[in-house]
């Protein structure tokens, strides 16, 4: 099962990987990183294709999908 791991620390929000995701289970976290932005995470990683779109999406390489 593919498992979406985010940096949280260099994330800055900018939420591109949430439209990227065909399953729409990427969202702002409910917390703040150390630089005040509010990272993405995988709401549901159970419903994760592994298609790396968010990866692919996002311009500061913050995700890593794992098989």
């Amino acid at each position: 099962m593919p498992k979406p791991i985010f940096n949280q620390e260099r994330c800055k929000g900018c939420e591109l990987c949430f439209s990227a995701c065909p399953k729409k289970i990427i969202a702002p976290a409910d917390h703040f990183n150390q630089k005040g932005y509010r990272p993405a995470v995988c709401t549901d990683e159970s419903q994760c294709i592994g298609c790396a779109l968010c990866a692919r999406a996002c311009p500061d390489v913050v995700i890593e999908i794992y098989a």
